[in-house]
């Protein structure tokens, strides 16, 4: 039954990257196949669902989106871009931009709010774009994971480990992965600031944006607020995080409604694609832990480090960064967390060092090439509705380095911290 079991994973899985048949009827079709040869059962099927992740997913997409619509990131991005003093360092600062709204908007959102401000800039110097939308693009993906609510694997981490939102700063007592990650912006930006700097052309002024409404950076504010004092509630609801964060969403669509009458049209437009693609997600990595095979691959790597901490650690970290540059990463995330766990307690080791290190290795190892991140693939997508064409050798230019920077500084500090 586990080879069957792991045969089923692995066909979807492939099928999935390579975009063969739609994401839903591969899913589907892989899910009913288990279900019907008995691997598991539906009980196990839908208790294999994480709901915490999916309410602070849906949560957190409607507050981005209302984010977007109030332009208030476009504003701060031409604010920026005018007060630079050369175009090297606007893009720069447009990067940094990035980074900051991705630490708690989702990544390809990140990239659909900033990209027109680096088009514009690019135009008026008659320059070349490729460089700037990747820089932006790498940028969102790092600092996805400085917070709980900045990506969809930095969520699903958390939630499925019982760590809160504090925990990403501060946890037991130690700095968490949010610090790892900004050490590691500061080696990789150091890449971008090698690759912008010879742009030295004087900015031109951008036409200016006005911001329509500042109630949802307002909205988004407050929900962080809470989500941080919540951090110090003692026995709370396993819930709690997901509630807060469908309440502020919900509070965001009345909003919305009695203010613009657009509110089901926002509710449409919605990534609802992704939302029910960890739904089948969860169930297929749920009969890889019902079936056991979870529990082989942890002591596969349990055996194969004979017991070195250090030598297990360093195959997880890279490892998820070498198969995050062509995978995508929220699968791969939900499979790994339970075989760090359990690589974790067999070596005696605190689990944070390896859900850390996971986490650092999967959002990061997509930055590498054009596939391996979906704000990647919007970036190139974007290029090439303005005729530029994007080649492998192009992205991994900037990619490479910059994730080998950035991962590097995380992955040492990450050790040196939670070791023991």
């Amino acid at each position: 039954m586990k080879l069957f079991v792991v045969a089923i994973f692995l066909i979807t899985y492939i099928l999935l990257m390579s975009k063969r048949g739609h994401p839903f009827i591969v899913l589907g079709s892989a899910i009913g196949l288990l279900l019907i040869s008995r691997a598991f059962s539906l009980t196990q099927a839908i208790s294999s669902i994480n709901y915490n992740v999916l309410g602070v997913f849906l949560g957190t997409m409607i507050l981005s989106s209302l984010f977007i619509f109030s332009a208030v990131p476009a504003y701060l991005a031409t604010k920026l871009v005018d007060r630079s003093k050369n175009v090297g360092m606007a893009l720069l600062s447009v990067c940094l931009l990035a980074g900051f709204i991705s630490s708690f908007v989702e990544n390809v959102a990140t990239v659909l709010i900033v990209a027109p401000i680096a088009f514009e800039v690019a135009r008026k110097l008659k320059a070349n774009p490729i460089p700037f939308l990747i820089g932006i693009a790498v940028s969102s993906n790092l600092q996805g994971c400085a917070t709980m609510i900045g990506d969809s694997p930095s969520m699903i981490l958390a939630l499925s480990s019982g760590m809160n939102f504090m925990d990403f700063f501060w946890m037991k007592g130690k700095p968490g992965i949010t610090f790892a990650v900004e050490l590691g912006a500061v080696a990789s930006f150091y890449v971008l600031y090698l690759l912008f700097k010879k742009y030295k052309e004087p900015v031109t002024q951008l036409e200016e944006v006005k911001v329509k409404t500042w109630f949802p950076t307002w909205l988004l504010t407050l929900m962080m607020l809470t989500l941080a004092l919540s951090s110090f509630v003692k026995n709370k609801p396993t819930y709690t995080i997901a509630f807060i964060c469908i309440v502020y969403g919900i509070v965001g669509l009345i909003w919305h409604e009695l203010k613009h009458k657009e509110s089901l049209s926002m509710v449409k437009d919605l990534d609802w694609h992704t939302f029910f693609f960890l739904i089948g997600i969860f169930v297929l990595v749920g009969s890889l832990t019902y079936t056991g095979v979870i529990n082989d691959i942890a002591n596969f790597i349990t055996n194969f480090t004979q017991g070195n901490k250090f030598l297990a650690y360093t195959i997880i970290v890279w490892l998820s960064v070498l198969l995050s540059a062509f995978i995508d990463n929220i699968p791969y995330i939900v499979a790994m967390i339970p075989v760090a766990k359990l690589v974790a307690a067999s070596l005696g080791a605190s689990p944070e060092l390896f859900l850390f290190g996971l986490l650092i290795g999967t959002s990061l190892g997509g930055n590498i090439t054009p596939i391996g991140a979906s704000a990647n693939v919007v970036a190139v997508g974007l290029l090439r509705k303005h005729k530029y064409q994007v080649k492998f050798s192009d992205f991994i230019k900037i990619g490479f380095p910059f994730t080998i920077a950035a991962v590097s500084v995380a992955y040492l500090f990450i050790w040196f911290i939670w070791k023991g």
